[in-house]
């Protein structure tokens, strides 16, 4: 069955940088989207990133555009998120997921994403 495991999360003070990783099984890796969610305490999950990994197309939320870069190693069926000039607002769960129907233009639909890893805590502190 599908498994995506997220790794990387941690502790970092306002500006400084941390890489997420997610690691997917299970399924044909290439021609799909790959997309990184968070979720704040009290907050609504939200799309952070996404990439098609059958071309590389790439999509954003606007809070985090010049900030954050996903990146995929179709080698190693993993997908990155490099997070820079991190804020305390940035401070969520992290999670990675998979839309599976391998449509690169659903990337950007974030309610399509129906497989999810068990998540990654990020906390920036000021």
């Amino acid at each position: 069955q599908v498994q995506l495991v997220e790794s990387g999360g941690g502790s970092v003070q306002a500006g400084g940088s941390l890489r997420l990783s997610c690691a997917a099984s299970g399924y044909t890796y290439s021609s799909n989207c790959m997309g990184w969610f968070r979720q704040a305490p009290g907050k609504e999950r939200e799309g952070v990133a996404a990439v098609y990994t059958g071309g590389g197309v790439t999509y954003y939320a606007d809070s985090v555009k010049g900030r954050f870069t996903i990146s995929q190693d179709n080698a190693k069926n993993t997908v990155y998120l490099q997070m820079n000039s991190l804020k305390p607002e940035d401070t969520a769960m992290y999670y990675c997921a998979l839309e599976s129907a391998g449509l690169e233009f659903l990337c950007g639909s974030w309610a399509l994403y129906n497989y999810w890893g068990q998540g990654t805590q990020v906390t920036v502190s000021s």
